[in-house]
Order: structure tokens, then sequence, then C-alpha cells
């Protein structure tokens, strides 16, 4: 199962939202008797999430150059174009997993969604290839439709996903 590690500012309420987990449930699969009194550092079990250390997969992310890289075991596989978040709504700096897929999630996210451990932000295709290559998004990492299929296909959920500009 994969570890949270509890960053400055964080609380339980928050993991939760970001992991899409029931606070509840949180609160009994790391048997927390007082839920205000996590510590920064402290690991947190996220239930159903596996370790990305069991996977081969790995991603790379970098907003300035607006790339993602994918790799495995190291290696890199492929590198794809993407777009990034514009200035006011900036993709989010660090390291987090992908938690769940969803296929065809309509609106303006194309073909694929791939989520993150960070509440509201993903992985997703478009419905606008122009705007590749671009600051143009949300703060989401928007892909070619069919290169956000292609790396849904080859990762699986918990694949770490390191942002950095």
């Amino acid at each position: 199962m994969y570890q949270h590690i509890v960053k400055p500012g964080e609380t339980l309420w928050s993991i939760s939202e970001d992991y899409r987990v029931p606070f509840a449930t949180l609160v009994r699969a790391n048997n927390i008797s007082n839920p205000n009194m996590i510590m920064v550092g402290q690991a947190i079990t996220i239930p159903n999430l596996p370790d990305p250390s069991h996977t081969p997969y790995s991603i790379k992310v970098s907003t300035s150059k607006r790339t993602l890289t994918l790799f495995k075991n190291n290696t890199v596989v492929k590198t794809y174009p993407i777009a990034v978040g514009r200035v006011l709504n900036q993709t989010p700096v660090g390291d987090f997993v992908i938690i769940n897929k969803a296929p065809n999630p309509g609106g303006p996210f194309g073909t694929m969604w791939m989520s993150l451990s960070k509440k509201s932000y993903g992985i997703h295709g478009t419905n606008n290839p122009s705007s590749i290559g671009k600051a143009v998004s949300k703060g989401c990492i928007r892909m070619h439709n069919q290169h956000v299929e292609e790396l849904a296909r080859t990762v699986p959920i918990g694949t770490s996903v390191s942002i950095r500009p």
C-alpha cells in the first residue's frame, strides 16, 4: 500500500480530498485516535493505492519545457509534448501518484483522464490539440488524445509523477 508523507499545511481532511479517499476510511486505516494531531513527516497509509516502488514506470513532467517523459526502470521510454497551466493557474510542482483513470470523461478533457494525488489535477487529453505546447490549462497536464491513451495503457495506477519547472 501507498504511504503519503505529511507535508507542512496538510490536514487529514486535505489528504483525504487529494487522494479521493473518504475521511473516515483514512482514520480507520491508520488507527488515528485524534485526526487533528497528524504531524509533518508522518506516514499516512492510503488504502487500495499500490506503492509506486512496485511498478517499473515513472513519469517526469517539465513545465518549462512542456514535456512529459515516461521512464521504465529509470530509462527513457518516450517524451511527449504537453500543455501546462497558465500563469494564474499554474501546474502544481511536486511529487504525486496516479490514483485513477477514467476513459471518455467528456468536456474539454479529451478521451482519457488520469487523476493525480492532488485534488482537481490530472493528466488528460484535449478537444483542442492546437493548445499542446502552450501554457493554457487550469493547471492540469494536457496531452494529445492518442498520447494520453497510450500512456494510460502503459502505466498502472500508483505510478509516480514528478512535476518540476
